[in-house]
């Protein structure tokens, strides 16, 4: 049975501002504890480090976009090289989708969410990965979703970024963890947020973001490889993926769901 790894006391979170990211930070904010938290509005990731700083913990922000490459990694170089990080949450992470009626997906807001939630993810990583294995100690977090389990028919893209970073995390795991790298995958369900907010849709089994940072640092404190929740939804997407695919096409598109397309763009 693998050790669950030391308790982190440099950790690096991206999306830091809002949602689960702020509620992750918060949960791991106390004495002894460094945290590194990245993110596009200043004065919400501010003010994040500076409820972080008052629970007792060092907190340093970092206005840096997710997309861009070069400056995550110096960014992310120079933090590691000051506090080497423990443990990476890349969580950072935009949505978007289909109304009712709608055919396709706007090629801009496809390619905005591909940069964000798969490249983004790479960007935060791979100036660790190296520097991880070195030390030998090291663990990372991948933020993904049920919805990387089966593609949704209202949100094409967003099915399609979690899918990868599902199948990258996984293969990152049986590769790093040799060198003594934890590799964990969380698999979340709807977590209230801001950005669950914009959709429209019924929201089974639905929790707060203080609540799934909860399940998720408890999770990440016993090493574990994958984190899911709401269990009953976790179970129905595994379902779902040994039945007939047009049958579970059909059941699908009965539900009436509405997301917003993101107004980011790629560049």
């Amino acid at each position: 049975m693998r050790a669950p790894p030391q308790a982190p006391r440099s950790i690096l979170i991206t999306g830091a501002s809002s949602g689960i990211g702020r509620a992750l930070a918060l949960a791991y904010a106390r004495p002894g504890v460094a945290l590194a938290l990245i993110g596009r509005d200043e004065e919400r990731l501010e003010a994040v480090a500076a409820t972080a700083r008052g629970n007792g913990a060092e907190a340093e922000i970092g206005l840096v976009n997710v997309r861009d490459q070069d400056a995550m990694a110096r960014w992310i170089a120079a933090r590691d090289a000051s506090q080497p990080i423990d443990l990476c949450i890349a969580n950072a992470g935009i949505t978007t989708g289909l109304g009712p009626g709608d055919i396709a997906e706007s090629p801009q807001a496809v390619r905005a969410i591909l940069a964000t939630n798969l490249i983004g993810v790479l960007n935060t990583v791979e100036p660790l990965i190296g520097r991880m294995c070195g030390r030998g100690r090291g663990q990372l977090a991948f933020i993904g979703s049920i919805a990387g389990l089966r593609g949704l028919p209202y949100a094409p893209a967003y099915s399609a970024t979690k899918a990868a970073v599902h199948a990258y995390s996984e293969s990152l795991r049986g590769r790093l963890e040799p060198c003594g790298v934890t590799v964990s995958l969380i698999v979340a369900g709807f977590v209230k947020t801001p950005l669950n907010d914009s959709i429209e849709a019924v929201k089974p089994f639905e929790i707060t973001d203080v609540e799934a940072a909860r399940i998720i640092q408890a999770g990440l404190d016993r090493g574990r490889a994958v984190i899911a929740f709401p269990w009953p939804l976790y179970f129905a997407a595994r379902l779902s993926q040994l039945l007939p695919s047009r049958l579970v096409d059909k059941i699908m598109t009965r539900f009436q769901v509405k997301v917003p397309e993101t107004q980011d763009r790629a560049n």
